[in-house]
């Protein structure tokens, strides 16, 4: 675990390394990242956000295009999405239907396709941007048998979003020597501000009921 947390808050230094040893297959390795962390329930532990923001710094300073990780990265988190939302639709019928059962209750399916069918666009795009939420929302989304055409709209804007986000984010401020210099806090901080948005919507759900 300990080896895990050094790992995410001195991801430039990995990201490094990576980029000395594999040149161009960075770009495959990033993407393949990107696509686990959105794409497959059992792994929202990988780094997305800093991951994006240390290969923006990167980018910056000339070792990786920044047009290449825009395209890839997105299209990588849009697939990701994808693939997850399309594991939940098909697991979701087959495993929740039970009406006497306490965790797979068919009732709690119900429920999760009135939650997508309330508050599905929100959710999908605003989950982008919170680790580990946002491996589980499209799948929860499948799950709901959320629209796809509502879903891939808002899996897209989102997808788009959320690497540009990061990755410019980087590029512009991550070779700032402020922030050079205390790269480690600012990951920590990136990292504590993405779980804001989603806490304030729930804050205003539970305003609105």
């Amino acid at each position: 675990m300990f080896e895990f947390i050094n790992f995410i808050l001195h991801i430039d230094q990995y990201l490094s390394i990576i980029i000395q040893t594999y040149n161009i297959w960075t770009y495959a390795i990033l993407s393949l990242i990107i696509f686990l962390e959105t794409g497959l329930v059992a792994t929202p532990f990988l780094p997305g956000d800093s991951l994006l923001f240390a290969a923006g710094s990167f980018a910056a300073l000339g070792a990786l295009d920044i047009i290449i990780l825009l395209t890839m990265l997105s299209i990588s988190a849009i697939i990701g999405d994808s693939v997850n939302y399309s594991i939940g639709r098909y697991i979701g019928p087959k495993v929740f239907k039970s009406e006497s059962s306490i965790f797979l209750n068919k009732k709690y399916l119900l429920r999760t396709q009135e939650f997508y069918d309330k508050h599905g666009k929100k959710t999908i795009f605003l989950a982008r941007f919170v680790p580990i939420i946002r491996t589980f929302a499209p799948f929860i989304a499948g799950i709901g048998k959320m629209e796809y055409t509502t879903f891939l709209k808002f899996n897209i804007v989102g997808g788009i979003a959320w690497v540009s986000l990061f990755l410019l984010g980087g590029y512009f401020f991550g070779n700032l020597p402020i922030v050079q210099e205390n790269f480690s806090i600012v990951i920590l901080a990136i990292i504590i501000i993405s779980f804001v948005p989603i806490f304030i919507e729930i804050f205003r759900m539970r305003k609105s009921t």
